[in-house]
């Protein structure tokens, strides 16, 4: 769902809120003083896109809106989702630069001059801001981090330097192409890098979330995982051949060793074997039509061509009118 940037900015700063109404004072008040010290790069938007939060974190939206004219709302009608809501974001966002940070400050504000600097000193489309040190995150979380990099290496996926997640700057001409890619429930952080565009990556300590909780529960952290698999491997296809393959030898051997016993009379029925093999083979079948289910699911999906958010408001363009 792409829509034409309000207007063109020397900076757009996306962020990505849900329910965040106990940190976004905090992230204002250190994210302002940030972009406001920026010298050239001054002329800037920063693009809130809030996604379909209940709690009070519109009304705060909208009284920073009074007095912090580089505002700009977009509130979506239903919960779409974080990539998503970054989706939008990127869709409407009109700087010649665009970092995308989520509001929790466990990715410090400040580091965007810094990736400013290197962008414009090096001429670079991508700068990556990788976490250094995640001695903040719980141990289940840092566990199923390093699991999900692991084994997007181990698929053959390009998914950028490790340990960089959404907090990102990115140039007009990686943002358009983007905004292209037809992809449904794409994953930003293996779309960029597959674009191979010049890059630089920037280290930073990861902060504990200044306040409120996490909105990232272990179901969505495995359907990013899904996503991220399936939208970016042939490998589970693959795997699903080679399970086929296997259980096809299996059946086989069973065979020649059934038609032996027949033909010297050692045909004595056994439970336990045929259970055990049954339930193996009907397990290898599940899980097969469970992988290739969902890449048909994708493919589905993309025929149905379905707006993966819907867009109720735009502070933009209701100033523009």
């Amino acid at each position: 769902m792409t829509t034409p940037p309000h207007r063109s900015t020397a900076l757009s700063v996306v962020v990505p809120v849900f329910d965040e109404e106990e940190v976004l004072p905090l992230f204002v008040a250190r994210l302002r003083p940030v972009l406001d010290g920026l010298g050239q790069e001054r002329d800037y938007e920063v693009l809130v896109v809030d996604d379909g939060s209940t709690d009070a974190t519109p009304v705060l939206l909208q009284r920073e809106l009074r007095s912090w004219p580089q505002l700009r709302v977009v509130r979506l009608r239903a919960n779409a989702g974080h990539q998503a809501a970054i989706s939008a974001g990127l869709a409407r966002a009109g700087g010649e630069l665009v970092v995308t940070i989520d509001a929790d400050l466990q990715d410090p504000p400040e580091l965007i001059a810094d990736m400013v600097d290197v962008a414009r000193r090096e001429s670079l489309d991508v700068v990556y801001a990788t976490r250094s040190d995640r001695s903040s995150d719980t141990r289940f979380k840092r566990v199923t981090a390093h699991g999900y990099y692991d084994t997007m290496r181990r698929l053959g996926a390009d998914h950028g330097p490790t340990h960089a997640g959404d907090f990102r700057l990115m140039s007009r001409a990686t943002v358009e192409a983007v905004n292209a890619l037809p992809e449904h429930h794409r994953v930003l952080r293996l779309v960029v890098p597959s674009l191979g565009f010049p890059s630089a990556v920037l280290s930073y300590r990861r902060d504990e979330r200044a306040a409120g909780r996490s909105k990232y529960p272990f179901t969505k952290m495995l359907r990013l995982a899904v996503d991220s698999i399936t939208g970016a491997s042939l490998a589970p296809l693959r795997l699903a051949t080679w399970l086929g393959f296997l259980g096809a030898l299996v059946a086989l051997g069973l065979l020649v060793y059934a038609l032996v016993g027949f033909a010297v009379g050692l045909t004595v029925p056994g439970w336990t074997s045929t259970f055990m093999v049954v339930t193996a083979v009907g397990g290898v079948q599940l899980l097969c039509l469970g992988i290739m289910g969902e890449y048909v699911g994708r493919t589905y999906t993309m025929q149905l061509d379905r707006p993966t958010y819907h867009v109720a408001h735009d502070s933009g363009e209701t100033e523009a009118r």
